[in-house]
């Protein structure tokens, strides 16, 4: 047996204790006290192999950068670079109606697959490097954001300068499905809100007199909506609505927030004017745009590709036949490759039910997945 898949083996159960720490300190986005004790845990319970920068971030949790201590020739040159995030879609309260726990082969629990399940596997993959000496030849650094889920405003300044001194970036967000397939390509996605105002009437005695922005609005969303085009892989959902003040009143403003999915960065600027060319139907009525790409698409690339090439070969070690997929949803991964970064993500664990109150991974992959981790680190 590859002897790093048998450390794990032994090492599994120290990694669900250590796990379970994690969901059990609930971290919502915004919540800077929980995510300040997930910090204060986590740079605890890593002193004895890594060193811990916090980068404050206003109203959030600290971001977080683990420098770890490992063996092998002085380490120069640019850096192996994870990420991960320390916040969950889960409000607080939430572990009391779904705790943490281990039952019929998954591990179920508030973020443990997403994504403090992966946190563990890269924490435990540099203590098998550690523990059996086996040399890694680049620095290797954990960043963990605290803002990945509400959309890395806070984070993205520091993923990016921390990647352009990065030789690769591997993000353990979950694997695709069951089988865990790696992901080497993320649409890009972003927001816009589109606002209509109009002229308010009373809908029975000055009905006339009124322009509705509700009715301004709908016939809007028809266009928005007709901006989809599939063979781009280009997407465009109008998501929520809103308006008007009561059902005798035509409405003076409505709007609608609208969310958008890229495959390629150069199919951003068509589509960006056509929000920016919104025009009223009803002339008497205005229409504001606002927002755009909040990340951009992680493409694959050449590069990725042959980063995707390495971890396969160290996967075939483990007797795992490794796969890569694309997805539609988008990671701190994105900012990364768009840098022209090569970046490997999807390197968590094997579950499913993200962001859902059945949010689990297998158990029964957790040593391979942190196999996978360490093999590959030390291959680069």
């Amino acid at each position: 047996m590859d002897p790093i898949l048998a450390w794990m083996q032994a090492k599994q159960e120290d990694l669900l204790s250590f796990l379970r720490a994690m969901v059990e300190i609930e971290s919502p986005s915004r919540d800077e006290a929980g995510v300040t004790r997930f910090a204060n845990y986590l740079e605890e319970a890593t002193r004895d192999i890594a060193k811990m920068k916090r980068i404050k971030a206003a109203g959030l949790g600290p971001h977080l950068l683990l420098e770890f201590d490992l063996g092998g020739a002085r380490k120069r040159g640019k850096k192996i670079l994870g990420l991960a995030h320390s916040d969950t879609v889960h409000p607080l309260g939430t572990l009391a109606k779904f705790p943490f726990a281990v039952r019929s082969g998954r591990v179920y629990g508030p973020g443990a697959l997403d994504i403090k399940g992966g946190i563990a596997l890269f924490v435990f993959a540099m203590r098998a490097l550690k523990d059996l000496k086996i040399p890694v030849s680049k620095p290797v650094v954990l960043q963990i954001n605290s803002d990945e889920e509400i959309g890395s405003d806070s984070s993205r300044a520091l993923t990016e300068m921390m990647a352009r001194d990065a030789a690769c970036v591997l993000v353990v967000e979950p694997g695709t499905g069951l089988t865990g397939k790696l992901k080497t390509a993320r649409k890009g996605t972003g927001d816009y809100t589109v606002k209509v105002k109009g002229i308010a009437s009373h809908a029975g005695v000055d009905f006339l007199a009124g322009a509705s922005a509700i009715v301004e609005l709908a016939k809007q969303i028809e266009v928005i909506a007709g901006f989809t085009d599939l063979s781009k892989g280009l997407t465009v959902n109008p998501g929520v609505i809103s308006g008007g003040t009561r059902t005798n009143v035509v409405a003076s403003e409505a709007q609608v927030e609208v969310d958008i999915r890229i495959e390629r960065l150069k199919d951003f600027t068509a589509l960006d004017k056509k929000f920016r060319k919104l025009k009223p139907f009803d002339k008497r009525c205005k229409i504001e745009v606002t927002g755009g790409l909040n990340r951009p698409p992680m493409e694959r690339t050449k590069a990725i590709g042959e980063l995707f090439a390495i971890a396969k070969k160290q996967a075939w070690d483990l007797e795992i036949a490794l796969e890569e997929s694309s997805t539609g949803g988008g990671s701190d991964g994105n900012f990364t490759a768009a840098l022209g970064v090569p970046t490997l993500d999807g390197l968590g664990c094997v579950g499913e039910g993200a962001h859902t109150l059945n949010e689990n991974f297998l158990v029964e992959r957790i040593p391979d997945r942190a196999a996978l981790l360490a093999k590959l680190i030390a291959a680069l």
